[in-house]
């Protein structure tokens, strides 16, 4: 599991739940872009933006006693 950033004042938990939210919320925004419906490109910028953002705040685990082959 991914470690967050310390400087949030929000648990692991909250920011799963955020992150929850909004990938619904982009499902939702696509569903309704594929139904022929009207989406506002702003708000599915924004959300896409703040999605990479957060998981830009992860640090991920790497093994420190030995050398890191990813895949």
């Amino acid at each position: 599991m991914p470690a967050y950033n310390t400087k949030f004042e929000l648990t692991p938990d909250d920011l799963e739940l955020i992150e929850g939210a909004l990938r619904e919320k982009q499902r939702e925004m696509t569903k309704a872009a594929a139904q022929g419906c009207e989406v506002n490109q702003v708000a599915a910028r924004d959300t896409h933006d703040l999605l990479g953002r957060l998981h830009n705040q992860k640090v991920f685990y790497r093994p420190k006693a030995q050398a890191y082959i990813g895949g």
